[in-house]
């Protein structure tokens, strides 16, 4: 599916009356292994194709799309019939030529890996856990994916772009035991770059995670300071992230609607989106429209500064693009959604090791696992979670501690944000440091 495959579509669609066109290609191949008691449990190799066309006729939107090249004609066909059937909306719009940016995400070391490489790494990590601690007596869901991509968008309007991306990742679930007591520790990491990839510590780090919660207490409630650590900074961040959506203002269903210009997080952090970091998993050079992507600070110092757009919000808006048109494949229309969306602090003065931020501490608690998080609600901000991590009192670890809660709002908790780690970590493509705050209620 090249080029001329994609003009074709094009050229058909026009002929048929439709005044806007655009034709989404995209195919793919995966690699992924599951390592259990240092052999291959499962071993899967796929590969997909497929393409999809929009059309816009007076207003009206049409859409259709196929895995079968052959069934080209048949798709240009639906989605110029179903344009009869859809309401005329004036923001159903293309968009031109922007450009696209320059950043790092293919790899030929992950495109070309062979079988029995990809193979190694995942017996490394089961077994990096393994020898971390002779309490890991389970690994679980060792496993290792590598994809390689290639997309191509062209439109009516002048765009005709390609590009080939590449992915990593890794992850693993290890199970500690001792003296008849039980817990698990997760570690992951995700890259466009084979050599940013770490197997080894990757085990290390999720057995390190399951032995330093052995001996759990509980604790009693207070309201003291608490460290949400990378992981769980990136889940909270996770939620924030759908009320940085033009498209959840826009159904007034944004935290943040209305509210430009307004201080909504602690001045001591800024959010910022960019897909024009080389290696990471929300890098591309433009998005799913087309749009070349860009880096944008959503939140300043804690003033909320912006929304992310893609064509149809930001013409609804009135403003342009922000290059953050995603599909979640072929089979349905871009949406809006995150490149690489992080949070960090405002400043350099606001940044300090992990080690001052637990010297920080009179009385609370270091977060690294929660429970509970798909409860939190994403338009109100409220949640209540389960938490399990370590004691801190006076500035020192005292013991590991398990089944607290701690509740309230999302706001209210970055708004309680005092001192930023140096630790900033992407899983995925949400990206977190530690975070120190404080005045939070602690239920045992």
């Amino acid at each position: 599916m090249n080029t001329d495959f994609g003009l074709r579509m094009l050229e058909a669609a026009q002929t048929a009356g439709a005044e806007s066109v655009e034709v989404f290609l995209r195919n793919s191949t995966n690699l992924s292994i599951e390592a259990k008691h240092q052999a291959i449990e499962t071993l899967e190799t796929s590969a997909t194709q497929g393409f999809c066309v929009r059309v816009i006729r007076d207003g009206r939107l049409g859409f259709s799309f196929a895995t079968d090249p052959g069934a080209w004609e048949s798709v240009v066909a639906r989605a110029i019939e179903s344009s009869r059937h859809t309401e005329p909306d004036e923001y159903n719009v293309l968009p031109s030529v922007s450009g696209f940016s320059n950043v790092e995400v293919y790899d030929d070391a992950i495109a070309t890996i062979p079988e029995t490489e990809a193979i190694r790494t995942a017996l490394s990590v089961e077994q990096a856990a393994l020898d971390t601690d002779k309490r890991i007596t389970k690994v679980r869901k060792a496993s290792t994916s590598f994809t390689t991509s290639e997309t191509r968008i062209i439109n009516s309007f002048g765009i005709n772009a390609h590009y080939r991306s590449t992915a990593c990742s890794a992850q693993v679930m290890a199970v500690a035991e001792h003296a008849g007591e039980s817990q698990m520790g997760w570690e992951y990491q995700g890259s466009r770059l084979l050599n940013t990839i770490d197997f080894a510590r990757i085990g290390r780090k999720a057995a390190e995670r399951a032995i330093g919660l052995l001996g759990a207490e509980k604790i009693s409630p207070v309201k003291g300071s608490i460290i949400l650590d990378n992981a769980v900074t990136s889940e909270f961040l996770s939620l924030l992230a759908t009320s940085l959506s033009s498209e959840s203002v826009q159904k007034k269903k944004s935290i943040f609607a209305g509210r430009i210009g307004e201080t909504v997080l602690s001045p001591r952090l800024s959010v910022v989106d960019s897909g024009l970091l080389p290696g990471m998993l929300g890098s591309r050079p433009f998005d799913d429209e087309g749009v070349a992507t860009t880096a944008k600070t959503l939140i300043n110092h804690g003033e909320l500064t912006g929304f992310l757009y893609n064509t149809y919000t930001a013409r609804k808006e009135g403003v342009a693009s922000t290059g953050n048109a995603v599909r979640g494949g072929i089979k349905g229309l871009p949406a809006v959604g995150i490149s690489n969306l992080f949070v960090d602090a405002s400043s350099p003065e606001f940044r300090a090791p992990l080690d001052t931020l637990i010297a920080n501490i009179d009385r609370g608690m270091i977060v690294t696992e929660t429970m509970g998080m798909h409860t939190a609600n994403p338009i109100s901000g409220e949640f209540s979670v389960g938490v399990s991590g370590f004691w801190v009192e006076k500035g020192r670890v005292v013991h590991p501690a398990k089944e607290a809660v701690v509740s309230g709002t999302l706001l209210d908790l970055f708004k309680g944000v005092v001192l930023v780690g140096d630790d900033l970590i992407f899983y995925g493509n949400i990206g977190a440091p530690s975070l120190l705050i404080e005045g939070i209620d602690i239920s045992g």
